[in-house]
């Protein structure tokens, strides 16, 4: 969601407040008179992902100068937002690859988490998106991405499981070879959870 222009706020911050009222609030309450102000506000920043470019992130790299082994930033936090019950899914992505020709910044690859994070999601694509978008714009001898999260859609209603975690991985060229895959996974902490 990108900035929104002044008629689209205002029609959105209308809409929260007669959410506010459906769920039987005042939405003219002193503690509830902003909410929809700062509701609209808090989506131009849990959406931002839909304004951002995944190719446009991936495009500064360098020379990988020989070096062939595999690269991993793990534990890359991150917030994303459920599409099903549009309720937060929060934990950390793995990512790694070993490059062909070219590598990327570090923080490139945290940024291309948040860049398919910031949307409306399912875990299982959102990992799939990672990996498919590293492999397209780097392409890498292999690919790998590995996600640990935790549901509030799972915590706070429905079966209401506060540990529960789901794990999903998707991998790439080499990386569904034995060893590299063995590797990634060892390295991710991973390996025993899939």
């Amino acid at each position: 969601m990108g900035q929104p222009t002044r008629e689209i706020s205002l029609y959105l911050q209308e809409l929260v407040r007669q959410q506010l009222a459906a769920i039987g609030e005042d939405p003219d309450r002193e503690g509830l008179v902003k909410t929809p102000y700062r509701v609209v506000k808090a989506w131009q920043e849990l959406f931002a992902g839909y304004g951002q470019d995944p190719a446009v992130i991936l495009a500064t790299d360098f020379a990988a100068d020989g070096y062939n082994e595999m690269i991993v930033c793990k534990d890359i936090e991150f917030y994303s937002t459920c599409e099903h019950h549009m309720l937060p899914f929060t934990g950390v992505a793995h990512v790694g690859y070993i490059p062909n020709e070219r590598v990327v910044g570090l923080s490139k690859l945290a940024r291309l988490v948040d860049c398919f994070a910031r949307r409306l999601q399912l875990q299982e694509r959102l990992t799939e998106s990672i990996c498919r978008a590293l492999e397209q714009y780097v392409q890498p001898k292999g690919a790998g991405v590995v996600i640990d999260a935790r549901h509030f859609c799972m915590i706070c209603r429905g079966a209401r499981k506060q540990q529960a975690r789901m794990v999903t991985s998707s991998l790439r060229g080499l990386f569904l070879e034995g060893n590299p895959r063995a590797e990634f996974l060892s390295l991710c902490g991973a390996a025993s959870a899939i």
